[in-house]
């Protein structure tokens, strides 16, 4: 595929299954047998493991946006560099609902072939969501 259209088909797996929730999209951007590893440093394997850690991620951030502020292109892959935010709603790490809104940094790498992600590594700054997370001292 061309690098453009590499380029697009990440910003409509941000926009549109991640940011929308679609999951139903899953089938027609990433592989049956997709590896995954997200920011928060869960690798599952298959689009049925990634949706349910999509849907991991969303109970414990109901409104957790990525906004992408850079694509990176070469051959088959992709680089994204990423700002993540929510509210934390949910249970996540072992810490109970805060109420609080996070913001915390990551970048993902593609690797896309026959038109679909076959490969997403995710690295997100887990220290700085987890200084967010924290209980606050009295």
């Amino acid at each position: 595929m061309p690098i453009e259209e590499n380029k697009a088909l990440i910003r409509r797996y941000y926009d549109e299954l991640w940011n929308g929730w679609q999951f139903d999209l899953a089938g027609q951007i990433v592989a049956g047998d997709v590896r995954f590893r997200g920011s928060l440093g869960r690798a599952v394997l298959g689009r049925a493991g990634l949706v349910d850690y999509m849907k991991y991620v969303q109970a414990a951030f109901p409104d957790f946006h990525n906004t992408v502020e850079d694509l990176i292109a070469e051959d088959d892959r992709v680089a994204a560099r990423l700002l993540y935010t929510g509210t934390h709603r949910g249970e996540i790490f072992g810490i109970a609902a805060t109420g609080r809104r996070i913001r915390y940094a990551g970048v993902g790498i593609f690797q896309i072939s026959g038109g679909i992600i076959t490969d997403a590594w995710i690295l997100g700054d887990l220290a700085g969501l987890l200084l967010q997370l924290r209980p606050v001292e009295s």
